[in-house]
């Protein structure tokens, strides 16, 4: 089986093995797909903006030709040498997955295929060949945990040769985890407040994050999942008048959403209700918001949550590479997820 557990996935990407000319990256966690994308065609050594070398496909685009994506993988390169098959924003497409499965079977010589995917299901389609054959590799990529994050915060404070204080690297952390490309712009933010200093204070962290409380994030993301548009526009007009960080917002909407997941998935498979599950979860969830959780998990299920953080996750790309429009990017996202939980308040009724 070609797949990497999680946590295996950065010691497999520090160096190149050409055993495996076909790499899938897959996963909730769409900047950690893209940021370890960067990494493999780091590894290729070939520029990733010389189009000789490194051809960008769109998967609904191989999707309806899928021959093309062998006839490039077999195509040589005009000037000799390697070069790389870019596949992006992959979700099993048939088509794809059929072409995929054919380069398995037949692995082109001096070409690698780079797919970069969403959440993709355990064994099936894409990702099932792909685990299955001996001349690919299955990467996947979720949302950091504890571990991930330190990782993270020591990588990017080594690069700017910058320490942290114990207590600012913890008020730091609460604020970080949803996704991976956030986490390092918020990290650059600090590095950059912080420059011409040889420690970051716990002071830093609380400036440059803002005065809003975490409470603040949550008022948010509360009533967008129980569908309260009116006191979701309120309170997110409010945060981000006051200048706080859009993108903190967004990473607060992914945990919350991480968290609603794992208990409706007790609910679904344990057979519980709303009550049981709050009351059963550890640590406990503040007395203030039992009602309110409650009210979500009636509105949202396994598969919404799950679509719910793809979509955060897509947000942070699209509010990323599009900065200058980020905040109406995030509002609206956000509020078509209310819409939703509202949608599934009527239905429910």
């Amino acid at each position: 089986m070609a797949q990497k557990k999680a946590h295996e996935v950065d010691s497999f990407l520090k160096r190149l093995d050409r055993a495996y000319p076909i790499v899938l990256l897959y996963g909730p966690d769409k900047g950690l797909v893209s940021e370890r994308a960067d990494l493999f065609i780091k590894l290729t050594g070939l520029a990733k903006d010389d189009p000789f070398a490194v051809i960008r496909l769109d998967a609904d685009d191989v999707n309806a030709e899928p021959g093309r994506l062998s006839d490039e993988a077999n195509t040589i390169s005009m000037f000799g040498g390697e070069r790389l098959i870019w596949v992006r924003s992959a979700a099993g497409q048939k088509g794809l997955t059929d072409a995929v499965g054919f380069l398995a079977k037949n692995p082109p010589t001096d070409t690698f295929i780079l797919i970069e995917a969403g959440d993709l299901k355990k064994g099936a389609g894409l990702r099932g060949i792909v685990e299955q054959s001996p001349s690919a590799m299955a990467l996947p990529c979720y949302s950091d945990d504890a571990r991930g994050i330190d990782g993270t915060i020591d990588d990017v404070l080594a690069k700017n040769r910058l320490q942290i204080a114990l207590d600012a690297r913890n008020l730091l952390k609460e604020s970080l985890g949803g996704d991976r490309l956030a986490t390092r712009a918020e990290l650059e933010k600090i590095c950059l407040y912080a420059y011409g200093k040889e420690r970051i204070s716990i002071d830093d962290v609380r400036e440059i994050i803002g005065d809003v409380s975490a409470v603040s994030y949550e008022t948010i993301v509360d009533a967008m999942m129980v569908g309260n548009i009116i006191d979701f526009t309120h309170a997110f007009d409010r945060v981000i008048g006051t200048g706080s960080s859009s993108f903190l917002v967004l990473s607060a909407a992914i945990r919350q959403f991480q968290s609603l997941q794992t208990l409706r998935y007790g609910m679904e498979n344990e057979g519980k209700n709303a009550s049981l599950a709050v009351t059963a979860t550890r640590p406990p969830i503040f007395f203030a918001r039992k009602k309110l959780v409650e009210t979500a998990l009636r509105h949202w299920t396994t598969q919404s949550c799950a679509r719910a953080i793809e979509r955060l996750q897509r947000t942070v790309l699209e509010s990323r590479r599009n900065a200058a429009l980020a905040v109406p990017i995030i509002r609206q996202s956000m509020i078509a997820l209310a819409a939703e939980a509202a949608r599934g308040a009527r239905n429910s009724r």
